[in-house]
C-alpha cells in the first residue's frame, strides 16, 4: 500500500503481445507500491492474459481499438486518486514509481518521467524517433506554453479526476498529447521527473513514425484551432 491512506494509486498497464517484458518487468513491481494495478490488453495472442491471470493480476479486454480507447476504459475502472500509465515491454522503468508518487504528492496535477531530462536517456529511439519527440514537444511547449522535455513518453502520472474535468475523449494513439495540451490550457500544474527508457523487451514495437507522427501533428493542430472542443 501506499504510505499515505488517504492519498490512493492505481497502476494501468497496457499490454498487447507483451509475454517476454511481462515476466521479467512485472516481478518488479512492488506491491506495497500502489493500490490498485488494473492490466487493459489489446487483444494478445501469445500467453499474455493467460500470464497475467495466473500471477493473480486484474486484467480485461479492452471493448473498443485504440490506445486512447484503452485509456479511458481503463481509467473508468481505476479507483486511485493517483493514476500512473506504465508499459511493460521493458521501455518503463517500474523502479520509478515511488518517486513518481512522490513528486505527485507535492501538489502536480500531471507529472511525465520525461526521457530527455536530467541526464536520462532513450535507449529505444533512433534518429527519426529522437527527431519526433523533439520536434512535437517544442511544438507543444510554443503553443500550449508548457515547459516539458518530453511530451509523447507514455509513462506518467496524473490526478484521476482531470481526466474527466478535461474532457479527454480521443480513441487514438494521440490520447497523451491531448491530455498534455488541454491540461497545459487550464493551467494545471505539469512537472517531470527524469527517467531512462531502455530498449523494449522481446514482442513487436507499436509504434509507427510516420503514422504516429501525422496522429500527433494532427492531434496539436486540432487541440490548437479548436481550443480543447
Amino acid at each position: 500500500m501506499v504510505e499515505d491512506p488517504a492519498i490512493k494509486v492505481s497502476l494501468i498497464i497496457f499490454t498487447l503481445n507483451e509475454i517476454d517484458g511481462m515476466k521479467v518487468i512485472m516481478p518488479r513491481i512492488r506491491k506495497e507500491w500502489v493500490d490498485e494495478l488494473i492490466i487493459v490488453d489489446g487483444g494478445s495472442t501469445d500467453g499474455t492474459v493467460a500470464y497475467a491471470r495466473e500471477q493473480g493480476y486484474f486484467i480485461f479486454t479492452q471493448q473498443e481499438k485504440g490506445a486512447g480507447a484503452a485509456f479511458l476504459e481503463s481509467v473508468a475502472k481505476a479507483t486511485g486518486d493517483i493514476v500512473i500509465v506504465f508499459s511493460p515491454d521493458g521501455n518503463s522503468v517500474p523502479e520509478k514509481i515511488p518517486e513518481l508518487i512522490a513528486k505527485m504528492k507535492q501538489g502536480y496535477d500531471m507529472v511525465i518521467v520525461s526521457r530527455y531530462l536530467g541526464g536520462a536517456k532513450s535507449y529505444d529511439d533512433d534518429c527519426v524517433t529522437a527527431f519526433g519527440n523533439r520536434l512535437f514537444t517544442a511544438l507543444i511547449n510554443i503553443l500550449f506554453g508548457t515547459r516539458v522535455t518530453d511530451s509523447l513518453v507514455m509513462y506518467r502520472a496524473f490526478k484521476r479526476e482531470i481526466v474527466q474535468d478535461l474532457k479527454i475523449n480521443t480513441k487514438t494513439v494521440s490520447w497523451g498529447t491531448q491530455f498534455l495540451a488541454r491540461a497545459a490550457r487550464k493551467k494545471l500544474k505539469i512537472g517531470e521527473i527524469p527517467g531512462d527508457e531502455p530498449r523494449r523487451i522481446g514482442g513487436v514495437r507499436k509504434m509507427h513514425p510516420l503514422k504516429n507522427g501525422l496522429s500527433e501533428l494532427f492531434m496539436i493542430l486540432r487541440e490548437f484551432l479548436n481550443g480543447g472542443s
